[in-house]
């Protein structure tokens, strides 16, 4: 689809969402599955997590927080983790609040009540502050809940986040580890492999860290493909557990930085609950593991 027509579509369905997320949760399953949602009596993952952020998302105090990019570090620290919170540089109502000039030369910045809405500056020299105060007022006036619907969003106090850019050791991206959480158990981890190449290939593994066949690359790698496990990954899981005990369902994701882990945010509709990749019978069967 073409950024003019995917523009429009989404501007649709914000539209509808104002008056139906029931609705926009419809046309957008059809949209990538081409046939219709059950949302009376739902099987598969996608279906469950569809019917739990229409229902039980929107007016959940908990959920809200743990959504917000910046009051979810009440959570952590409620939770007893702020040993793993990335370091806080500032936080502002709008772009213009920011001081360019005592930020220090890395950092990222990022709308607290959406996904995506981040820009990495590795370079201060480099950065255009103009186009990037015109980019963060522009996010940080979108109801971005209302493109898909995703209710856990729509409460949220609109900020801007600041915070220390994490660099590795070899000046690549920072590996991130998803880990998915049923009725409070960890399951499996999510890891992208080739980020820096621009071709990122996505690997599921069980917490025996073997490589799960429930997408194509998982079915399509060679039994001798080996994909580091971190040091700190077993540290990863413990944490997962402990944040993931009050929810049905939510993804953790995780920094592995110098060997610790380090907080990415809690993720309760990974893909928007239209997943496309699961194959042979995974999307059922994270259904039957998901008890709502």
């Amino acid at each position: 689809m073409k950024k003019e027509l995917r523009d429009i579509y989404r501007d649709l369905m914000a539209v509808i969402s104002s008056v139906s997320p029931k609705m926009t949760s419809q046309i957008y399953y059809f949209t990538k599955f081409k046939k219709k949602i059950n949302l009376k009596n739902p099987q598969t993952f996608n279906e469950k997590l569809m019917y739990l952020k229409l229902n039980e998302y929107e007016n959940n105090e908990l959920i809200t927080k743990c959504v917000d990019k910046y009051k979810v570090r009440e959570y952590i620290k409620e939770c007893g983790l702020e040993n793993i919170l990335n370091e806080l540089i500032g936080v502002y109502d709008n772009a213009n609040e920011i001081d360019f000039d005592k930020l220090p030369n890395q950092f990222v910045l990022k709308c607290n009540h959406a996904a995506g809405f981040n820009i990495i500056c590795k370079n201060k020299s480099e950065l255009d502050i103009d186009k990037t105060k015109k980019q963060l007022n522009k996010w940080i006036k979108t109801n971005y809940w209302k493109y898909v619907a995703e209710m856990q969003y729509k409460n949220v106090e609109k900020k801007i986040v600041c915070e220390k850019y994490l660099e590795s050791k070899d000046e690549n991206s920072i590996e991130d580890y998803k880990i998915y959480c049923f009725n409070g158990k960890p399951k499996f981890c999510m890891v992208c492999i080739g980020r820096n190449l621009g071709k990122p290939t996505y690997y599921f593994l069980d917490t025996e860290w073997k490589i799960l066949k429930m997408n194509p690359a998982g079915k399509k790698a060679p039994d001798d493909l080996v994909i580091p496990k971190p040091k700190s990954m077993d540290k990863m899981y413990e944490y997962a557990e402990v944040l993931a005990k009050p929810f049905k369902f939510v993804r953790v994701d995780f920094y592995d930085y110098n060997d610790k882990p380090i907080f990415g945010e809690l993720t309760f509709t990974p893909a928007g609950c239209v997943d496309t990749n699961y194959i042979d019978g995974w999307d059922k069967k994270l259904g039957d593991w998901l008890k709502i």
